[in-house]
């Protein structure tokens, strides 16, 4: 049995990988923002609950401390939390929302719990997207979307930050036990894009929404394979994934390792 902390997992693919976990016997960990939906998704599977909005970093830090307490072995972290925001605004600390909500808050909580991550030889799992490649363009010094923001475009920057983060979290981490790993989980039928007037809500709540995406159970089943995975035999630490493959078309800024070093130096500076 595994300590199993999901993230986004009051909604959608979180809470549909949060049963699917229960019903494999793992001790599954639910965090989500929503107190109503995340105490009834941990309540359908008897399972702990915490609540964090990661749009106030303070809440994140909070989160992580309560997570250290009472969690001394955690086996599996999946930072699936995120979403695309419909105009650019700022949060509390001072950051674009889509880059914090999606990169930065989860790049904080992991390396917060990073002393007890490596103690547990921990999987480290980033939701990320197909977007990374569609829609990034990536910008060091402009990771708050500041010049010409689009939706689409800040959340493509965010989904290749979480595999840029996954690759130098391997790099930096992988002697010391961590297996860090992230996948596109489809185009997924799912509250996600509700609050946009960008294309991407038509995608997922116009008519033909059946044919253009799948249930999150079904996206959900591949999170689930890589939290239940051995790494090195199921999937190669440092990758990112799409349908349990190597994808043959990439962003190719998600392999520069110039890149990924940057960002995490810039990301520890924002977060600190």
């Amino acid at each position: 049995m595994k300590t199993i902390v999901l993230t986004g997992a009051s909604d959608g693919v979180g809470a549909a990988a949060a049963r699917q976990l229960a019903e494999l016997g793992h001790r599954v960990v639910v965090v989500g923002r929503s107190p109503e939906r995340t105490a009834a998704v941990a309540a359908e599977i008897d399972a702990p609950c915490h609540l964090a909005d990661f749009a106030v970093l303070g809440q994140v830090r909070r989160l992580a401390a309560e997570l250290r307490e009472a969690y001394p072995r955690i086996d599996v972290l999946a930072n699936n939390a995120g979403g695309i925001m419909a105009r650019r605004e700022l949060t509390a600390d001072g950051h674009e929302k889509t880059f914090q909500v999606n990169h930065l808050a989860p790049f904080l909580l992991t390396t917060e719990l990073l002393p007890v991550l490596t103690a547990s030889d921990a999987t480290v799992i980033q939701t990320s997207s197909r977007a990374a490649r569609v829609f990034a363009k990536f910008d060091i010094d402009d990771l708050q979307n500041a010049n010409r923001y689009r939706p689409q475009t800040a959340y493509g920057n965010a989904k290749l930050a979480n595999i840029l983060f996954t690759r130098e979290l391997q790099r930096r981490s992988g002697d010391a036990g961590i297996s860090a790993v992230s996948f596109h989980p489809g185009i997924v039928g799912t509250s996600f894009a509700a609050d946009t007037t960008h294309f991407m809500r038509w995608v997922y709540h116009g008519p033909l929404k059946r044919l253009l995406t799948i249930t999150p159970e079904k996206a959900a089943e591949d999170l689930v394979w890589l939290a239940t995975g051995t790494p090195g035999e199921s999937f190669e630490p440092g990758e990112y994934y799409e349908s349990r493959e190597l994808p043959a078309k990439i962003n190719p800024d998600s392999v520069n390792p110039v890149l990924a070093d940057q960002l995490w130096e810039r990301s520890a500076a924002l977060g600190a």
